[in-house]
């Protein structure tokens, strides 16, 4: 029998470890398994260079536990160990520097673990103490045992094994008796070792006999050992690739198209990706990219890995290039990881590209699938947006789809303004903005239909790329001023009379319920009587407040509208004449009022004009703050009179109430006046 220390430097070493495996306490058992697996696989390579002249047609690792007497076993029948080399691969953790080493990474014992190769020494996690029983390969070999309970003591003595392979027993500890439990064991290996090289067998298959299930004579092997991005893709069919989308993601739909990676150089990576379906909307589930080392699962959270918006497709990458065991900071920071990032970016714009280039009609039938996904990478990633400009695909109210390239060609002619942008018409909601998009069609001009969750950032963004180009929604105005083709801005009505139909709008437009601003423009006789529109910007910024939480003040602003008033149109004639009619002549003394109490306020102010303040007597002083103040309640008595007949004359009402209905925002209590108000019009 041997006893003696683990030669490691520091004793701080083990309750490192130990804090590590608490703060992701499964991952002992992928070590240990993959262990397991290393040493089977160095067997084949022997018996293939014949220096094994034993059996290795049934290369297996076992997973076994026994819940009396606590024990959770790895078994192998790989390459096995030598007391000799016991000592030196398990007792010896020599590295230089050790107690600086350990000091430095004490708070990523990740780092020591998955670099240093001392994934063993995690089994210490769940166990109170662990036994190795190992016999070499080698002819002879006697049979040992190694023993420690988590401190630097250790026993070695010799054993019995009738095989080559090694077990590793650990004697689980009272905290970590779940690891004991078949479900609890069965989701582990279901998630590190799935899909390892070498076959990973956990009990038996069951059957179900008389209502229950039993244990058959079958293994039950876990893990698939020649997965399909192990495969060269000349091998592979359409089937190949769907079936182990599904053994990979079991509930889903059917995924749009893959990408197979097979790069040897300057870095090792396998791996095949898919285009899932993503729906319209930010809420997308990520976490689907698999990463493995040498088909090791090594994590699901690819953020910072990979780019952002590669994390929106499925599937499995790995390299070996990767390392094995390294905290996500350390991933980012990785060279050879960084050169992975970009290579994918640009294999996955040159998929798209291709598929592009060869179905353009299939890849039109599946955008509306694949936009958000194009969308985002051209939002976070730029060379991925040099590459996408090839295949982005505006889409128009009509359905129909046109490159970047061929929409300018389309609509660079007859949507250029007078200040030579090119227009970019656009519809967030072809059935709400329906009439606006009608009348720019009545015009020959081309609407597109931006609808995602995205659109907004992408105009903002576009906006910047595009020399000479605006992006503006249908709705923002009407469609004269949106491309305005000459300056003439000609309004038939004199400032007074625009005021007054201003006042007497006011009283119309519904109260608290958004801002309204009134205009008045010559838009024909068959024109709409009015046109409700929303501006633009401040439309654009509440939307993206939506998204950015430091654009919130935005969103808490109300909402703004413009009231465009056609004053060529019979009916707002109509509504012009009965208010000449009817309240003009209670309108002329006031407006008498006004001209004279705003003439002795210009002659006040014309005395003292050139005084300065303290030359100002106090008597004038009264005065112009009199005449003011009856000026201005003169004013308002005129406001409040075009308001009070605007709220009774009942086809303005109709008017602007027809107006908010085409624009979704008559509801209510104010939507049931409407029909009321409209069958009582009918009936007379």
């Amino acid at each position: 029998m041997q006893k003696g220390k683990i030669g490691v430097t520091s004793e701080n070493l083990f309750p490192i470890i130990k804090k590590f495996l608490y703060s992701d306490h499964d991952i002992f058992l992928r070590e240990i398994v993959s262990n397991a697996v290393d040493a089977t696989q160095k067997l084949k390579t022997l018996a293939a260079v014949g220096q094994y002249k034993g059996n290795v047609e049934n290369l297996k690792v076992s997973v076994s536990f026994d819940k009396e007497a606590k024990t959770l076993t790895i078994s192998d029948n790989g390459i096995g160990m030598t007391a000799e080399e016991i000592d030196q691969y398990i007792n010896q953790i020599a590295f230089s520097g050790a107690n600086e080493f350990v000091e430095k990474y004490k708070n990523d014992a990740n780092a020591i673990i998955g670099h240093f190769g001392l994934g063993f020494y995690s089994s210490f996690m769940i166990s109170e103490r662990v036994e190795i029983i190992s016999r070499s390969y080698k002819e002879g070999a006697q049979a040992v045992r190694w023993e420690c309970d988590g401190s630097p003591d250790y026993v070695i003595e010799d054993a019995d094994r009738d095989s080559v392979g090694t077990d590793i027993i650990m004697h689980v500890n009272e905290d970590s008796v779940e690891f004991l439990e078949e479900n609890k064991i069965n989701d582990i290996l279901n998630k590190y070792c799935k899909f390892l090289p070498i076959p990973v067998i956990f009990g038996k298959k069951k059957e179900w006999k008389d209502g229950t299930y039993v244990e058959g004579t079958e293994d039950n092997q876990i893990n698939d050992t020649n997965p399909a991005w192990t495969r060269k893709p000349a091998d592979l069919k359409d089937e190949d690739y769907k079936s182990f989308y599904h053994q990979l993601y079991p509930v889903g739909d059917e995924p749009l198209f893959n990408i197979h990676l097979n790069v040897d150089y300057p870095f090792n990576l396998t791996g095949i990706l898919y285009f899932p379906k993503l729906k319209n909307t930010i809420e997308i589930q990520k976490n689907k990219i698999q990463l493995y080392s040498n088909q090791v699962f090594v994590t699901d959270s690819v953020e910072g890995v990979v780019p952002e918006f590669l994390t929106l497709l499925h599937g499995v990458l790995d390299s070996p290039d990767i390392p094995l065991n390294v905290s996500r900071s350390y991933l980012q920071g990785d060279s050879n990881v960084k050169k992975i990032s970009s290579h994918i970016t640009k294999k996955v714009a040159d998929r798209l590209n291709q598929i592009f280039k060869e179905s353009r009609s299939d890849f039109e039938n599946k955008w509306d699938d694949l936009k958000i996904f194009i969308e985002y990478g051209m939002l976070t990633e730029e060379k991925f947006y040099e590459k996408a400009q090839n295949f982005f695909l505006f889409k128009n109210t009509d359905g129909k789809c046109f490159t970047i390239e061929e929409y300018e060609k389309l609509i660079k002619e007859n949507q250029t303004d007078k200040d030579k942008k090119v227009v970019h018409l656009y519809a967030s909601n072809v059935e709400e903005q329906f009439s606006f998009i009608r009348i720019a069609k009545d015009k020959g001009y081309d609407v597109l239909l931006m609808d995602e969750v995205l659109s907004t950032p992408l105009i903002n963004m576009f906006e910047e790329k595009f020399k000479d180009s605006r992006f503006v929604r249908v709705d923002s105005d009407v469609i004269e001023k949106i491309i305005r083709k000459e300056d003439n801005e000609a309004n038939k009505l004199d400032p007074e009379k625009s005021g007054e139909l201003t006042s007497l709008f006011q009283g119309v437009v519904p109260e608290g319920k958004g801002h309204y601003l009134i205009d008045f423009e010559s838009l024909g006789e068959n024109g709409s009587p009015m046109v409700i529109t929303r501006d633009e910007f401040m439309r654009r910024m509440k939307d993206m407040s939506k998204m950015q939480a430091g654009m919130s003040f935005y969103g808490e602003l109300p909402d703004s509208y413009h009231l465009v008033v056609n004053i060529d149109h019979p009916l707002v004639k109509n509504v012009i004449k009965d208010k000449e009619e009817k309240i003009d002549g209670q309108l002329k003394a006031l407006n008498t009022s006004i001209s004279e109490l705003s003439k002795q306020k210009e002659e006040i102010e014309k005395v003292t004009k050139d005084k300065k303040d303290e030359e100002i007597s106090q008597v004038e002083k009264d005065t112009l703050s009199d005449v003011e103040k009856q000026l201005d309640d003169v004013k308002n008595q005129k406001i409040e009179k075009l308001k009070g007949y605007g709220k009774e004359n009942k086809l303005a009402r109709q008017l602007v109430d027809l107006a908010l209905l085409a624009n979704g925002l008559l509801k209510g209590e104010d939507l049931d006046r409407f029909v009321n108000r409209s069958l009582e019009l009918i009936k007379n």
